[in-house]
Parts: C-alpha cells; structure tokens; sequence
C-alpha cells in the first residue's frame, strides 16, 4: 500500500458554512493524529491475505493527495455505478431533455430483487424524480434499472466520457444472475475517479451546478453508513443537516467479494473526497468482517482528519 505524505496546514475552507478554524490543534498534535497508520495496517493485512484493493483521499482545500494505494487500478464497483447515472438523470432534468415528473410503469421494467424497496411498495409506476431518490438513498436496483432504461447506456458511457473518467464504465444493468453472455459486472472504476467525481460534486464542477448541487442531494439521502460513514456517528436515514457542522455524502457498491465506499467528509478543520474498493475472497464470515473493518478503520481516520 501507499504512505502518507507529510501533512501541511489546511488551508480555509471553500465551503466555510460548515468549517471553522477555531477548533484546530496544535500542529504537533495534528500530525500524530493524521498518519493513517491504522488504515495502512488494516489495508496492508487485508492485501497479505490476497484482497485487492485501491485507494485514494484527496485533501478537498489543497487538491493534494493525503493517502493512495493502487488508485489507478480499475475494479468492479457494484452499486457505485449509479453516480454517472444518476449524473446523466439531472443533467437531462437541467436541459430539459428529461421530465422529472415522467411517469414510469414498474411493469415495463423486468424485476430484479438485488435491492431496493420499489419491488416491496404498491405504487405500480414513479416519476423520474422520485427513481433517482429510491436509487440514490437505498440503492433501489429497481429503479436504477428504470432510469438506466429511459436515458439509455450509451447516454451514461458518453457522459462517463465527457466528465474525464478513463478508467471506470457502467457495462449493464442489475441482474439477479449474471450469465456466459452478460457482462461480468454492473459498473467498473478506479479509487481515483470515484474520489475525483465526488470532489467535482461538492464542488460544483460536475456537469453544472446546478447538476452538482441535485447529485449531491440525492447522496446525501443514502441509508447506507455501515462502512467507512460507520465512523460519523450520523443518523443513517437523516444526516443531511448535522448539528456538529459535517458535510457528508456517500454511495456504497457491494456484490460478493465486493465492497467499495466513495464519498466526501469535511468538518471544522479540513474536507476530504475518499474512495476504497477492496475485492476479497467471501470464503467465510470473519473474511468479510475483516473487509468491512478495514472500511470502518479509515472512516476512524477520517474523522480525525477533519477534526
């Protein structure tokens, strides 16, 4: 795995509603807390065992690396690959090319019951808008196939295209079981695209900002905070308003063997965009508890980070 550099003094935040400087530490004691040596330890065991893995944290207010390992590696994402869906879906509400109150019948979709909770409720058909709630906030395969129906993958490639990620793609749509002819995977990426898209969110630079501002919104719905957000101590099903100033957003991917966690965290003393794929044997459940400890582990060091 990657070391650390040496770290420098944040520099004044851009997003300054949610930071403020007068809670900084001492120099010396910030350095200490800011190693990651513990999430250096973690992912270097779970490497010795044969996982693979890729990672990347970017200090949001420097542009600058503050933790990498194998970040340019491509990877399976599972679920995470519905952020330039999801990208693609607001861009076309901002142009107009997209009615966000379209109705779209669940039947025209064919099932699939990986996750979500649309093939639970009654309601037969949405609007686009509220698929791209159920899709960002629960991971709602359902939906996601709903909306990747209606702007059609070609549209998502193009867009993965135009905002610059080379190294990632959505290859299909959610499946139950994947076969000889489908493709391997739902969506591939890198821990270095998955944290540059995310930056480019909060910081208004994906599409628009408008686009920007709508992506970050629906993230900031998701129920999912068992994994590195496990650290935040946030409501998982209400964090988008915290008490404590934290500007958090996320999109976790999980399939077997799979967990990966992007997002961006930033708190009184300094922002961080973050990304971990780790790619394990599941021959047992102490090989995934180890896996989602790992996670948990950098989301420890996270949170010491930006405060």
């Amino acid at each position: 795995m990657g070391t650390p550099p040496e770290p420098n003094r944040a520099a004044e935040s851009q997003r300054g509603s949610r930071r403020s400087t007068s809670r900084r530490l001492p120099k010396r004691a910030a350095a200490g807390r800011r190693s990651f040596v513990a999430t250096l330890k973690a992912l270097d065991d779970l490497a010795s065992s044969g996982a693979k893995i890729s990672v990347s944290i970017t200090d949001l207010d420097r542009g600058t690396a503050v933790l990498s390992g194998d970040d340019f590696v491509t990877l399976p994402i599972g679920g995470l690959g519905i952020v330039p869906l999801l990208i693609e879906v607001a861009a076309g509400f901002e142009s107009g090319r997209l009615d966000p109150l379209e109705i779209i019948e669940r039947s025209s979709v064919e099932p699939v019951g990986v996750a979500g909770v649309w093939q639970h409720l009654k309601a037969p058909a949405l609007p686009l808008a509220d698929l791209a709630v159920l899709t960002a906030s629960t991971g709602d395969a359902l939906a996601a196939n709903a909306l990747l129906a209606r702007v059609g993958l070609p549209a998502v490639r193009a867009r993965i295209e135009e905002l610059g990620l080379e190294r990632s793609a959505l290859l299909d749509r959610f499946r139950d079981e994947r076969g000889p002819d489908d493709a391997p995977h739902f969506a591939l990426g890198s821990a270095r695209e998955l944290a540059q898209i995310f930056a480019a969110l909060v910081n208004s630079q994906a599409v628009s900002a408008g686009v920007s501002a709508q992506v970050a919104e629906w993230l900031s719905l998701n129920h999912d905070l068992s994994l590195v957000a496990s650290a935040t101590g946030l409501d998982p099903f209400s964090h988008d308003n915290d008490e404590h100033g934290l500007l958090f957003i996320n999109k976790t991917g999980r399939d077997a063997g799979i967990r990966v966690e992007a997002g961006v965290l930033a708190g009184p003393r300094a922002g961080v965009a973050y990304a971990l794929i780790v790619c394990f044997d599941d021959l047992s459940i102490m090989h995934r508890m180890r896996a989602h400890e790992a996670f948990r582990t950098l989301g420890t060091d996270l949170m010491e980070y930006v405060f």
